[in-house]
C-alpha cells in the first residue's frame, strides 16, 4: 500500500514535511524532522442526535473537516475513507489489490474519536502474548515469529440512547417439597422408604418496568465478523474525544455499511434482552413460563463513533488467519491455526472422565438397592 500520509493535509510548519498522529506523544509529529504539533483535545460528552433526523438535518453532519475520497474492495467488499487526493494500491481489510476509487463519499462524519494509543509494535506484543495462552495452537505455531500484515483503521460505530417503558405478565413456579413414602425390592423383598419429592406451585404476576439506555455500541461495519468485533469491545467511551481531523492523519477509517436504521434494529434487540433478563430478576421464583413483555421506546439519540483497531491478516501452512487488536486497550481477538493431535487428546480425555463419572454413579445406584 502507498503511504497513507502522501496527501495528508498538515504540512510541518518547520520543514513543510507531512506530519501523522503519533499514539506515545497523542499529537501531530512530522515524518522527516520530527517537529510535534499539540492537538487541542477536548474530552467532553459528545452530542446526541435525535434518530428521526430529517435529511436537511443530516446535511450538516457530513463536514469531516478534511475533503474525503471512498475506496472499494472488488474482492472483499470492504469500503474505507482516505483523504481526496491520495492513492492506494491494496485492501486494508484483505490485501486484495483490486481496489477501485468511489465517487460518492457522503457519509455522516464522527461526533466523537478515540485516538490510537497502541502503537505498531505494541499490538504485535500484544498479539504475540495472546497466542501463546491458547490451548490447542500447535507447539510450532506458538513458538515462532508470527509476520503479520498490520493495518491501522478506525472501525466505524453507532451507539444509542433511549428511555423504555415496558408492561409484563407472566406465570412463576415457586419449588416447594414434601415427603413421601415409596416401596422397592431389595434381595427379592418388598421395602417401604420415604423420599422427598419436589412439586412446583404456580401463581400469575404482572407489572412494568422503566429502563434507561446509554450508549448501546453497535458496529456499524458490515465487514469484520462480528463475533471478533464483540470481543474487542472493552473500549473506554469515557475516553471519548470530540471528533477532528488530525486525529486521522497517517491512518484509514472503514465507511460504516451498516446503516443508522440498522444500527437501531440491532440495538434494540440488545436492549431487549437487558430487559427480559432484568424484568425476570424482578419476577423471581424458580421457573417463569408464559412471559409476555411489551416495550415502547422514546427519546431515541445516536451518534458516530470511530474507535482504533489494529487489523491484521497472516498465513500458516498456506492458509490464511485474521486477528484484531483493540487500539485503545490492547485486546486481541481473532482466529489461529489448531492442533488436531492436541483436540483429539483433550477430547479422549473428557469422555475418559465423563466414563468414569458414569460408573462410580452406576455402582452407586447398585448400592443403595
Amino acid at each position: 500500500m502507498n503511504s497513507p500520509t502522501a496527501a495528508i493535509r498538515f504540512p510541518c510548519a518547520s520543514c513543510a514535511g507531512p506530519m501523522v498522529f503519533d499514539t506515545e506523544s497523542q499529537n501531530l509529529k512530522c515524518q522527516y524532522c520530527g517537529a510535534e504539533q499539540t492537538i487541542d483535545t477536548v474530552i467532553e460528552p459528545p452530542k446526541e442526535h435525535p434518530f428521526d433526523s430529517d435529511d436537511e438535518d443530516l446535511d450538516s453532519l457530513l463536514d469531516w473537516g478534511t475533503e474525503q475520497q471512498a475506496v472499494h474492495c472488488e474482492t472483499c467488499g470492504g469500503e474505507t475513507l482516505i483523504p481526496a487526493g491520495q492513492t492506494t494500491s491494496e485492501c486494508v481489510f484483505c490485501g486484495s489489490q483490486k481496489v477501485l476509487l468511489q465517487d460518492d463519499s457522503r457519509s455522516i462524519r464522527p461526533e466523537s474519536i478515540i485516538p490510537f494509543q497502541i502503537s505498531r509494535d505494541e499490538a504485535l506484543l500484544s498479539f504475540s502474548a495472546w497466542k501463546k495462552k491458547r490451548w490447542f495452537l500447535p507447539n510450532a505455531f506458538k513458538k515462532q515469529n508470527v509476520s503479520s500484515q498490520l493495518n491501522s483503521i478506525y472501525i466505524p460505530y453507532w451507539t444509542y440512547d433511549t428511555e423504555t417503558y415496558s408492561v409484563y405478565s407472566a406465570e412463576v413456579g415457586i419449588y416447594h417439597y414434601r415427603t413421601v413414602t415409596r416401596t422397592r425390592v431389595v434381595n427379592g423383598k418388598t421395602e417401604t422408604y420415604t423420599a422427598t419429592e419436589r412439586y412446583t406451585v404456580w401463581h400469575s404476576t404482572h407489572g412494568d418496568y422503566d429502563r434507561s439506555f446509554d450508549d448501546i455500541l453497535i458496529p456499524a461495519s458490515g465487514h469484520y465478523d462480528s463475533n471478533l468485533l464483540e470481543k474487542l469491545g472493552d473500549f473506554h467511551l469515557n475516553d471519548l474525544h470530540v471528533y477532528r481531523p488530525e486525529y486521522l492523519s497517517g491512518y484509514i477509517s472503514e465507511r460504516y455499511s451498516v446503516s443508522r436504521e440498522q444500527g437501531w434494529k440491532e440495538a434494540r434487540h440488545v436492549a431487549d434482552g437487558h430487559i427480559e433478563t432484568e424484568i425476570k430478576r424482578i419476577i423471581g421464583g424458580d421457573e417463569i413460563r408464559n412471559l409476555n413483555i411489551r416495550s415502547t421506546y422514546d427519546d431515541i439519540t445516536y451518534k458516530h463513533l470511530l474507535l482504533p483497531v489494529w487489523n491484521a491478516n497472516y498465513s500458516y501452512k498456506s492458509k490464511p488467519y485474521y486477528y484484531m487488536v483493540n487500539g485503545q486497550t490492547g485486546t486481541v481477538s481473532g482466529h489461529v491455526p489448531r492442533s488436531a493431535i492436541k483436540i483429539t487428546l483433550f477430547t479422549l480425555a473428557c469422555l475418559g472422565i465423563a466414563g468414569a463419572i458414569a460408573y462410580f454413579i452406576m455402582i452407586q445406584q447398585q448400592v443403595q438397592q
